[in-house]
């Protein structure tokens, strides 16, 4: 079992998975619409929507580790397979990676998730605790 995520520790990973989500959904922007990576490598048959799913179930295996609650995975994993699903589609999968955009969906849901763990978290001075992120 991982050690306990301390605040500091919770942040940098949350930063962490910021950036994957934001090098996977969008990093790019043409015309006004952002893109990242997961359409990129989408475009290579089989291959490249293998490396894009696996970089998608890491950030769900990541808020696992975060203690995201049963709930929230669910919904991630929902997210996670539609992306996966319609992702191997040749062409129209390509762009439904750039218009679905399930790792920011996800971030969004894990970010909500640990800020409404936070706030039922009570402190030593009996006021419930606010997260900052």
């Amino acid at each position: 079992m991982p050690p306990p995520l301390t605040p500091l520790t919770q942040s940098e990973d949350l930063a962490r998975l910021k950036r994957l989500e934001k090098l996977l959904d969008r990093q790019f922007s043409v015309m006004g619409v952002k893109f990242g990576i997961d359409g990129i490598i989408g475009l290579v048959p089989v291959a490249g929507d293998v490396v894009t799913g696996a970089l998608g179930l890491y950030l769900i295996f990541e808020a696992h580790r975060l203690g995201a609650s049963r709930l929230t995975m669910a919904r991630m994993f929902a997210n996670w397979g539609i992306d996966v699903g319609v992702g191997v589609i040749p062409v129209l999968g390509d762009f439904v990676d750039i218009a679905f955009r399930s790792n920011t969906k996800n971030m969004r849901l894990l970010i909500a998730d640990l800020e409404a763990r936070a706030s039922r978290q009570p402190n030593p001075n009996g006021k419930a605790l606010r997260s900052a992120t």
